[in-house]
C-alpha cells in the first residue's frame, strides 16, 4: 500500500479495499505491493486509448513458480450513504506511450534485465498523481510478467524483485491472477487509482467497478494482461481522499459474454473461503 502524506490521517482499514497480498518469508517485499499475479506473455504492447481491448485471451497462462504466495486478505469497508463518502468517477480513458518512452521506463525499472522484456501494455492514466501517470506491464520468454509505474520517462515497480508479480495472487477458479494495485490523490479533490493482473484464454473480457456503484468500466487486455485505472472526484465534504469507497473489484466475462468471475463474490476476498 503507497501511503501519502495528503492521508496521513485515514485509518489503514479503511484506505484501499483491494485484497492486500501479504507475502510471508519475502523480507524484501516492498509496504506498496498490494495485490498480484503473473502468467505468460503476448506480442505487442496495447496502445489503446479510452479503455478499448486491442488483445485477445488466446494465450494459456504458464505461471512461474514462486517461493513465497500471498495470503488471503479480506476487503475493506464498503462505501455507505454518508455523504462524506461520496465519490464520482471522472475518467478512465488511457492514451498510449511512445515506444521510445517505453523503452526508458523499462531501462529504469528493470536496469540490466530490460532487454528481456517486451511491453505488452504500455498507457498513460487518465490524471497524474504526484508519483505516477501511467504504467508499463511487460513480459519476458520465461512468461514472467513486470509492472512498472510511470512518471514521464521513468518506470518504477512496487515490488522486490520486479517478477514477484508473477504467481502470487489468483482468484478463486484461477482465471484471474492480481498484480499490484495503488492508488494516490492526484491533487485537491482527485483520486488516481490504477491496477494490474493477467487472465486464463477463459477470459474473452474484463471491467473493473468502483466501490458500491454497478457501472462497469472496460479494462486494456492484451499479451494475457489487463490494467485498469479511473480517475476520480472525491467531492468537496470527502474527508478521506483515500478511502475504500472508490474499492476496485474485477469482473470477468466469456465470448458469449457470461460472468464468470466477480471479485465482489469471490470467496478468497470476502472471508468465507474454508
Amino acid at each position: 500500500m503507497k501511503i501519502d502524506p495528503e492521508d496521513k490521517h485515514t485509518s489503514l482499514p479503511r484506505r484501499w479495499a483491494l485484497p492486500l497480498g501479504v507475502a510471508a518469508g519475502v523480507a524484501a517485499l516492498s509496504v506498496a505491493a498490494v495485490a498480484v499475479f503473473g502468467g505468460q506473455g503476448a506480442d505487442k504492447p496495447a496502445l489503446a486509448a479510452n479503455g478499448a481491448n486491442p488483445g485477445n485471451a488466446a494465450t494459456s497462462p504458464v505461471p512461474t513458480p514462486t517461493a513465497a504466495r500471498a495470503g488471503s486478505a479480506t476487503p475493506s469497508a464498503r462505501a455507505t450513504s454518508d455523504p462524506t463518502a461520496a465519490f464520482s468517477v471522472t475518467s478512465t480513458g488511457t492514451t498510449p506511450i511512445s515506444a521510445g518512452a517505453v523503452a526508458r521506463i523499462l531501462a529504469s525499472c528493470l536496469g540490466s534485465d530490460a532487454p528481456d522484456y517486451h511491453a505488452v501494455i504500455a498507457v498513460r492514466t487518465p490524471v497524474a498523481s504526484h508519483d505516477w501517470d501511467g504504467a508499463v506491464i511487460a513480459v519476458d520468454s520465461g512468461h514472467r510478467y513486470v509492472q512498472c509505474e510511470t512518471k514521464g520517462d521513468r518506470g518504477t515497480s512496487q515490488d522486490v524483485p520486479p517478477t514477484f508479480v508473477n504467481d502470487r495472487l489468483w482468484g478463486t477458479g484461477r482465471l484471474i491472477e492480481f498484480f499490484d494495485s495503488v492508488g494516490e490523490p492526484a491533487g485537491r479533490g482527485r483520486y488516481l487509482s490504477l491496477g494490474a493482473g493477467h487472465y486464463a484464454p477463459e477470459v474473452a473480457k474484463i471491467t473493473v467497478s468502483y466501490g458500491d456503484d454497478p457501472k462497469q468500466y472496460p479494462a486494456v487486455m492484451a499479451g494475457g494482461a489487463f490494467f485498469s485505472t479511473a480517475a476520480f472526484s472525491t467531492g468537496a465534504s470527502t474527508r478521506e481522499p483515500f478511502s475504500a469507497y472508490s474499492t476496485p473489484y474485477v469482473h470477468a466475462y466469456d465470448a458469449a459474454g457470461r460472468e464468470i468471475y466477480d471479485q465482489q463474490k469471490d470467496p478468497r476476498f470476502t472471508g468465507d473461503s474454508k
